[in-house]
C-alpha cells in the first residue's frame, strides 16, 4: 500500500500548487484591473448589476413577504446598506491618506536635492560641479518618474536612477574621504537624505490599499445589490441600476486616487519642475 500513499501524496502536492497558480494569476488580474480604474468601473458595475437582477429574479419566484417578514427584511437591508456605506468611507480615508502622503514626499523630496545642490559648494570645484550635473539629470529622471505612464519607460527610469544614484554617492563620498571636514560631511548627510527621499517616495507608492479590503467590500456591494433587487415589487430597470451606479463611482474614486500612475487624479510633480527650473545653467 506504500505505492498508493505516495500517489496521493504526489496527487495533493499537485492540487496545492495548481490552486497557489490559480490563486496567484487571479491576483495579479486584479490587480491589473485595479490599475487601470476606468475599467474597474465598468467591471464593477456590471457585476453589481448582475447581482440586482439576480436578486430580482430569485424574487419573482418566491411568494409575497408577510408584514412582519418585510419590516425584518427591512432592517436586513438597512444594516447591509449602512455597513457598505462605513466601508467605503474607510476605504476612501486610506486613498486620500496615501495620496496626501505621496504629495508631502514628492515636496520633500525636492527640497532634499535643492538643499544638496547647494551645500555641494562645500565639496571642491572639480567635484561640485560634476556632481551639480548629475543633480541635474536626476531631477529630470523623478519627474520623469511621476509623470510616465509607460511600464517599459519606467524600468529605464529606475535603471537609470540607480546608476546615478551610484555615481552621486561615489563622487562625493571620494571627495569627502580626500578632504574631511565638517562641511564636507553636511554634504554627505545631504546625498545621503536625497537618495533615502527616492526610497521613500517608491515605498509610498507601492503602499496601496489590501487586495482582501476590496474583496470584502466588493462582496458586501453584491450581497447588497442581491437583497435590493430582490426586495424590488417588479423589474424596474431604471430602479436596479441607481444603486450599483453609485457603488461603482465610488469604488471608480477610491480606485483612481489609490492608481498612482494611471488614475486620472495624479500626483503632479509641482515642486520638482519648480525645482528643475530653479537648476538650469544661468
Amino acid at each position: 500500500m506504500l505505492w498508493r500513499s505516495l500517489i496521493h501524496r504526489r496527487i495533493q502536492r499537485g492540487c496545492r500548487h495548481h490552486l497557489a497558480l490559480i490563486s496567484k494569476g487571479g491576483l495579479n488580474r486584479l490587480v491589473l484591473i485595479l490599475n487601470r480604474p476606468l475599467l474597474f468601473f465598468i467591471v464593477t458595475f456590471l457585476l453589481l448589476w448582475l447581482a440586482a437582477w439576480i436578486g430580482m429574479i430569485l424574487r419573482s419566484r418566491r411568494k409575497q413577504f408577510s408584514e412582519n417578514m418585510r419590516s425584518d427584511y427591512s432592517v436586513i437591508v438597512g444594516a447591509t446598506l449602512t455597513l457598505l456605506g462605513l466601508l467605503i468611507g474607510f476605504t476612501f480615508s486610506m486613498a486620500t491618506t496615501r495620496y496626501d502622503m505621496r504629495k508631502t514626499l514628492e515636496e520633500e523630496e525636492a527640497n532634499a536635492i535643492g538643499t544638496e545642490y547647494t551645500r555641494l559648494d562645500f565639496l571642491p570645484a572639480q567635484d561640485s560641479g560634476r556632481l551639480q550635473v548629475l543633480l541635474r539629470q536626476y531631477t529630470g529622471l523623478r519627474i520623469r518618474f511621476y509623470t510616465t505612464r509607460d511600464q517599459t519607460d519606467l524600468q529605464r527610469i529606475e535603471a537609470e536612477t540607480s546608476k546615478i544614484q551610484s555615481q552621486l554617492w561615489t563622487t562625493v563620498a571620494g571627495a569627502a574621504k580626500l578632504q574631511p571636514s565638517p562641511l564636507s560631511a553636511l554634504a554627505s548627510s545631504g546625498m545621503n537624505d536625497v537618495l533615502n527621499a527616492q526610497g521613500y517616495t517608491q515605498a509610498a507608492w507601492w503602499n496601496r490599499i489590501p487586495i482582501a479590503a476590496w474583496i470584502l467590500m466588493f462582496l458586501i456591494a453584491a450581497l447588497s445589490n442581491l437583497l435590493l433587487g430582490y426586495g424590488m415589487h417588479a423589474k424596474v430597470t431604471a430602479l436596479s441600476v441607481i444603486l450599483p451606479l453609485a457603488v461603482s463611482i465610488s469604488f471608480f474614486l477610491i480606485a483612481d486616487i489609490d492608481s498612482p500612475r494611471r488614475g486620472v487624479i495624479r500626483i503632479q510633480p509641482q515642486n520638482l519642475y519648480a525645482l528643475a527650473d530653479s537648476l538650469k545653467p544661468q
